[in-house]
């Protein structure tokens, strides 16, 4: 006999996976194209510069929202996840990823035939406590681990100057670039692998900026699409 089928969830429960990060590589990328991006790409720098003021000060009013209400407004939601979706496009595009060569639209809504795709599932109910330190105190191994992942804080002293280390992701971008420019090929296991860095990047975003009360897990999850396995 079949098992029995797990039960549905309670209407109010949170869902077991928030935030959905997928990208698609392309099939034939540029060779030397990833040597201009960063020019290409400062318009998008400036406007996404206004636009994290905008999250800082969101996230201020969310956070009182919640704590009072446990509830994120929905329209302040919705302006958090598109400036973290037009950050993921810009990243995938430029050096984040250097996995497409087509050019970030400049919109916050979604753009289902852009290679890179994120959304975060709306929670109708957040927790009034947890708001107070998930975003400090429990994301702090987290941040920990991003610092090794971007090489924030990564730095050795040589006499009277030093050197800062470019972090994992700094350090596959770096190989990836390489590879295009004399094989005019993406790796496969270096997109797997920034597809999961910046996976996890993302999660620890969604739940530091107060978006779902679900806590990252300490997992890798590489790869192109999300899998079905739980968090």
């Amino acid at each position: 006999m079949p098992p029995p089928e797990a039960p549905p969830p309670p209407p109010d429960a949170p869902p077991a996976r928030p935030l959905r990060v997928e990208g698609t590589p392309d099939p034939a990328p540029s060779r030397a194209l990833w040597l201009v991006k960063w020019l290409l790409l400062i318009p998008h720098y400036i406007v996404l510069l206004l636009l994290w003021i905008g999250v800082v000060v969101v996230s201020v009013i969310a956070f009182f929202a919640i704590l009072f209400t446990g509830r994120y407004p929905r329209a302040l939601f919705d302006f958090t996840v598109g400036v973290l979706r037009w950050n993921w496009r810009v990243s995938y595009y430029g050096y984040g990823m250097l996995a497409t060569d087509r050019y970030p639209p400049f919109t916050l809504g979604e753009a289902p035939d852009y290679p890179a795709r994120l959304t975060v599932a709306y929670p109708e109910r957040l927790s009034r406590g947890l708001v107070l330190v998930k975003w400090w105190l429990l994301a702090i191994p987290h941040y920990l681990i991003l610092a090794a992942f971007s090489g924030a804080g990564m730095y050795s002293a040589s006499g009277s100057g030093g050197w800062r280390t470019p972090g994992l992701i700094g350090a596959s971008v770096l190989i990836v670039a390489i590879a295009l420019l004399f094989t005019a090929r993406y790796p496969r296991g270096l997109f797997n692998l920034l597809m999961g860095l910046n996976r996890w990047s993302l999660r620890v975003s969604v739940y530091a900026l107060l978006l779902s009360d679900v806590y990252p897990p300490f997992r890798l999850d590489q790869g192109p699409l999300e899998t079905e396995r739980p968090l």
